[in-house]
């Protein structure tokens, strides 16, 4: 696929690759102090311009997209279905690449021309390359489908956190995307891994739905939560709440001078009360007049002389006749006496008979009023009861379009176990079909691995009711050095099978990160396996080495390590990859 790497600057050391091994190697120069290295000479340089004339997203705040390049573009010499096509990328305008030279005429997306230059703007660029070197339909399905630069992510890991995990290229990459890349890559089914992503999130919907979303609801239905038995009960009770409310609503009559009669009727009640008290003096007083007009007496003279005489003392006829006058006195004072008591006792008779009367009428206003009151409402009032009912009648909407959703939720489940069950009888189907491609794949690993190894590794591909799952194995333990001889394994399975594909990538490259805490032996062994694949089957098998890893005392002693060499980098600023003081 990529026969060389080049850039517009005199001071960039293009790159040749051939089908085989191809070593890109670093190196110190004799003058490099203690504190010089190999690293920054530009091996992980090369392999971000390889991914950036591929259309990847160029990294604006690290690589090489820094102000100190500008004017500098990249490009690569491609062979894409057996034709040759070279295509550069600038710096300064990373929106498009240019095709130098290749017949584009096939190709699935039209080019556009600009003052005389072939021209696809990166999207574009991207499906091109899905086209022709994956074989990916143009689609205007994007969801759950594999990509040109998912795919060649793989056969090209993008940096040191895509040596994780043979099955991701990026950290924590999703469970979808390992299934659909993955199964595309092995040449399963990968229609079925992206059917169960979909039931996954059409899952995921459905759960949604079940929750009540507390902070959009109001009413009612944000407290109620449990089955749809119990939304039936409280259905119920609402449908009956509204009756009444509906019915008290209906029959509820406003009177416009509402407030005007209440105060009317405590201002009543108020007379009433006091004219009654008022009235209860007036008989407790009538009663003591009356009783001391019975009490009243006329003194007899005789009885004081006999009092006198009684004690030995004898009154003579002049006191006599004085007493007379006295009595003549006192009983003129009684008899006034008696006619004021007895006026005032005809006048409080009439006054209470007057007030009871009073008494009468104004409780017969307060009745009036009152019978209106309740036969009649005020406007606030029939507002707030209005208020009520809509309020009732909201929440029994609400419950409704709750049950109706519950229903939905149980209904879908029920139709989503049955579309599981389906889909799994259906990947299991296709995997059968397809197992041959499988057995290839897990041969592969095995014998790979076991090239590396005393024991064979292990690929195990197995369904469960997520779908597809990958595990790799090799039964040595779990050190990093076998953690990244896991990922060589199985990226060079994926080179061999892709190898006897058309179209295809036909490359593999590695930086020199697939090689840490490897043991010497296992790198050799590694390196020697690689070429004699990439030589054999006819790939470009690319890989990035430090001088000082190279384990020269493991090769087999027919195997020249140097013969493969297509560039070598050191630490001096004319002797790296761009041939500038520059560092990534």
């Amino acid at each position: 696929m990529i026969n060389s790497v080049f850039a517009n600057k005199d001071s960039f050391k293009t790159v040749y690759f051939t089908p085989g091994l191809n070593v890109v190697l670093a190196d110190r120069t004799e003058t490099s102090s203690v504190r010089d290295s190999r690293n920054g000479v530009g091996k992980s340089t090369l392999i971000e311009i390889i991914h950036f004339c591929l259309g990847a997203n160029p990294n604006k705040k690290a690589g090489f997209t820094v102000s100190s390049l500008r004017g500098w573009s990249f490009g690569l010499n491609l062979t894409l279905r057996d034709q040759e096509t070279v295509v550069v990328r600038g710096i300064d305008d990373p929106s498009k690449v240019i095709i130098q030279r290749g017949d584009v005429s096939e190709w699935p997306v039209r080019a556009s021309v600009e003052d005389g230059e072939t021209i696809f703007r990166i999207d574009d660029w991207k499906t091109v390359l899905g086209f022709l070197v994956f074989n990916l339909s143009i689609s205007e399905e994007r969801k759950f489908v594999p990509t040109f630069r998912s795919l060649i992510s793989y056969f090209i890991r993008p940096g040191k956190d895509s040596f994780s995990t043979p099955f991701e290229f990026f950290p924590k990459q999703s469970a979808w995307m390992k299934q659909v890349y993955n199964t595309f890559l092995l040449g399963l089914a990968w229609e079925d891994a992206r059917d169960w992503q979909q039931l996954q999130e059409e899952e995921k919907l459905l759960d949604s739905l079940k929750q009540l979303k507390n902070s959009n609801n109001t009413g009612v239905v944000t407290r109620i939560f449990g089955s749809l038995g119990d939304l039936e009960a409280t259905k119920i009770r609402l449908e009956q709440e509204l009756s009444r409310k509906g019915n008290a609503l209906g029959n509820f009559r406003v009177h416009p001078q509402y407030e005007e009669l209440q105060q009317e009727v405590n201002k009543l009640t108020n007379q009433i009360h006091e004219i009654t008290n008022e009235n209860l003096f007036n008989r407790q007083l009538l009663t003591f007049y009356k009783s001391s007009i019975e009490q009243e007496q006329e003194p007899s003279p005789n009885e004081l002389i006999r009092l006198y005489e009684s004690v030995g003392i004898e009154l003579p006829g002049l006191v006599v006749r004085r007493l007379e006058d006295v009595k003549i006195f006192h009983n003129q004072i009684i008899k006034n006496r008696r006619k004021f008591l007895s006026n005032e006792v005809d006048r409080l008779e009439r006054t209470i008979i007057d007030l009871d009367r009073m008494i009468h009428f104004k409780t017969n206003q307060r009745a009036d009023r009152l019978q209106i009151l309740q036969t009649h409402g005020a406007l606030d009032e029939y507002t707030r009861l209005q208020e009520l009912y809509l309020e009732t009648r909201s929440n029994l909407n609400d419950i409704n379009r709750r049950i109706e959703e519950l229903r939905k939720v149980e209904e879908g489940k029920i139709a989503l176990r049955i579309k599981k069950e389906l889909l799994k009888q259906k990947t299991r189907r296709d995997y059968e079909e397809r197992h041959v491609q499988a057995e290839r794949a897990i041969t592969l690993f095995n014998e790979n691995s076991q090239a590396l190894y005393d024991a064979p590794g292990t690929l195990a591909i197995d369904l469960d009711r997520n779908g597809f799952q990958f595990k790799v194995d090799i039964p040595r333990g779990q050190s990093e050095g076998i953690s990244k001889m896991k990922i060589f394994c199985y990226d060079l399975m994926l080179a061999q099978l892709w190898s006897q594909r058309v179209p295809s990538p036909n490359i593999l490259i590695h930086d020199s990160t697939i090689f840490d805490g490897v043991d010497e032996r296992q790198i050799a062994l590694a390196i020697e396996l690689a070429a004699k694949e990439s030589q054999k089957l006819g790939f470009t098998y690319i890989c990035m080495f430090n001088s000082d890893m190279i384990p020269n005392g493991e090769f087999s002693p027919e195997f020249d390590f140097n013969s493969f060499v297509k560039c070598t980098l050191t630490d001096n600023d004319d002797g790296n990859l761009l041939g500038i003081n520059f560092s990534t």
